[in-house]
């Protein structure tokens, strides 16, 4: 009999819970995670194991803030305005002139034009605080590409965060790391945010986070987006995300999704193996359970949609296949017309 092909995917919850699903248990308790081949070595969650992700990610760092650097450059940074009169430089509209207006303010160019004096608006350009989250769970920490076509889910999370960082500190918003502490202390220095903003990454990935961070750990009306595959209990994520609206801290989440947890794209005898201890699995003819596997994970989907939605927040979802500079140009414009006031 041929060898099992093994399949390294992240935490047990998506692949081991949709086939438990087929089987006639599904539960809707659980967005769960993959598994994956271990193939050895240090014990998923261990010391040994997050010091050898986290020197790992270290090694990528360089490379992903110059990639992150260059994606923002393709991307129109500007002031995000916020379509109101206020103080700043971009100019919104003319107004007619209002009885008691300071004659500083009128427009004499645009009023010698007609009979009336107008008064010339900028629109508000108001310095916001954005907190970025990102997951450095195990199940972040995969690819299904052997061969290193496609990157590591937690890669590319990181990636887009610092060209988001990037791209917001152009713009003249204040951008901050957070950890489940609070804020990080990125590391002093007039340096590029992006640079210092991995320096600070590459500490966090040594000990163990939250899923998702505390409100409590977050000033009243601060934006936060939080990047991860939200493969987490249900109930745990709903709780945090209700949280989160009641202080309130409109929240972008951007869901990171190898092709692979939605095509399911493997056939013959597989094995699954957990990455955190959760078992594994062994399943012939996998291709067989694709249509079923496809109505689940569409299914799931749907029920984060609604979950998020529910809460008052956004999603984004990128497929790790995907180009990085249109999602972030979503996500930037996104971040931009997110409710709530500067902190």
């Amino acid at each position: 009999m041929a060898s099992d092909t093994q399949f390294t995917a992240g935490r047990a919850g998506l692949f081991s819970r949709v086939f438990r699903g087929l089987r006639g248990e599904r539960s809707s308790s659980s967005l769960g995670a993959g598994f994956s081949g271990t193939g050895g070595g240090a014990v998923p969650g261990t010391a040994g194991s997050l010091a050898g992700e986290a020197a790992m990610l270290a090694a990528r760092l360089p490379g992903l803030v110059v990639h992150a650097e260059r994606i923002a450059a393709t991307v129109a940074a500007g002031q995000h305005g916020r379509r109101r009169a206020g103080p700043g430089e971009t100019f919104w509209q003319y107004r007619p002139a209002q009885p008691g207006e300071p004659v500083t303010r009128i427009d004499w160019r645009q009023s010698a034009r007609s009979h009336r004096a107008y008064v010339r608006e900028t629109e508000a350009e108001i310095a916001q605080t954005v907190y970025l989250w990102c997951d450095l769970s195990p199940s972040m920490a995969w690819s299904s590409s052997q061969g290193g076509n496609l990157p590591q889910k937690r890669d590319r999370a990181i990636l887009l965060l610092l060209a988001l960082a990037t791209l917001l500190e152009n713009g003249g918003e204040r951008v901050r790391l957070l950890t489940s502490e609070g804020p990080a202390d990125l590391p002093p220095g007039a340096g590029r945010i992006a640079t210092r903003m991995a320096l600070s990454l590459s500490t966090l990935a040594d000990r163990p986070q939250r899923r998702i961070p505390a409100a409590g750990v977050l000033p009243r009306f601060a934006k936060l987006v939080i990047a991860g595959d939200f493969l987490g209990d249900e109930a745990e994520l709903t709780h945090g995300l209700r949280h989160l609206a009641a202080r309130p801290v409109p929240t972008q989440l951007l869901q990171i999704v190898d092709p692979a947890e939605r095509d399911l794209p493997y056939a013959g005898r597989v094995r699954f193996v957990g990455t955190e201890d959760e078992g594994e699995v062994i399943l012939p003819h996998v291709e067989a359970l694709r249509p079923d596997y496809g109505t689940i994970f569409s299914e799931r989907q749907e029920r984060l949609r609604a979950m998020v939605d529910g809460s008052g927040h956004t999603l984004l979802t990128h497929f790790t296949d995907q180009s990085p500079a249109m999602t972030l140009l979503a996500l930037s414009g996104s971040v931009s017309g997110q409710s709530g006031g500067g902190r």
